[in-house]
C-alpha cells in the first residue's frame, strides 16, 4: 500500500469517527423529556403566586426538599421549611399549641408519573400524601426549563388558584 492510499484511508477513518461522534452527541441531546427528568433533585427555591399577583413563600425563605423520579414511572417528593424554630420537646406529639404550626410546614407525597413530551408537562398521580385530601388525585407540573443540572416547573393551582413555582438542582 502506498503512502497516498494509507493517508486517504486514515483521513476517511477519522472523518467517519468524527461524524459518528457528532451523531452520538446529537442523539444524547435528543433524549426524551422523561429520560432527562429521571434522577434525584434538591429544592433551590419555591414560591407561590396568588390570583391577585402577590407572592408568598409557604415553606419560608430557605426551603429544603427532594424530588425523585425513577425510570419506571414512580416518584417521591418532600418539601419542608428550613426556617422553623425547634420545638421544646423531642417528642412531636408533645408540641405546645403555638408549636404545632412549626411541624406542619412540610409536605410529602409519592406515586406514579407520566410525561407529556408535546406540552412539556408532568402528571403526578398521588398514592399517598401527608395531606390526606391529595391521596388519589392527579397534579400537573408544567416544565418551564430543564437542563442537565436544573429543573424548573410550575403547577397551575387548580384548586386554590395559587401557582407554585419551584427550581430544583440535580443531585450528583
Amino acid at each position: 500500500m502506498n503512502r497516498r492510499a494509507t493517508l486517504a484511508m486514515t483521513v476517511t477513518a477519522l472523518l467517519c469517527l468524527a461524524v459518528g461522534l457528532s451523531t452520538s452527541d446529537s442523539l444524547a441531546q435528543q433524549r426524551s423529556l422523561k429520560e432527562q427528568l429521571v434522577g434525584t433533585w434538591t429544592l433551590i427555591s419555591s414560591h407561590q403566586v396568588r390570583l391577585d399577583g402577590s407572592e408568598s413563600k409557604e415553606f419560608g425563605a430557605n426551603p429544603k426538599g427532594i424530588d425523585v423520579f425513577d425510570p419506571n414511572g414512580r416518584f417521591f417528593l418532600m418539601v419542608a421549611s428550613a426556617d422553623n424554630s425547634q420545638i421544646a420537646s423531642e417528642d412531636p406529639s408533645k408540641a405546645t399549641f403555638g408549636e404545632d404550626g412549626l411541624i406542619v410546614e412540610s409536605i410529602a407525597y409519592y406515586g406514579t408519573y407520566t410525561v407529556n413530551e408535546e406540552v412539556k408537562s408532568i402528571s403526578l398521580h398521588l398514592d399517598a400524601s401527608t395531606f390526606p385530601n391529595q391521596v388519589g388525585t392527579d397534579q400537573k407540573r408544567t416544565i418551564t426549563s430543564l437542563t442537565a443540572d436544573e429543573l424548573k416547573y410550575s403547577s397551575p393551582g387548580a384548586v386554590s388558584g395559587v401557582q407554585i413555582h419551584q427550581v430544583w438542582k440535580r443531585v450528583e
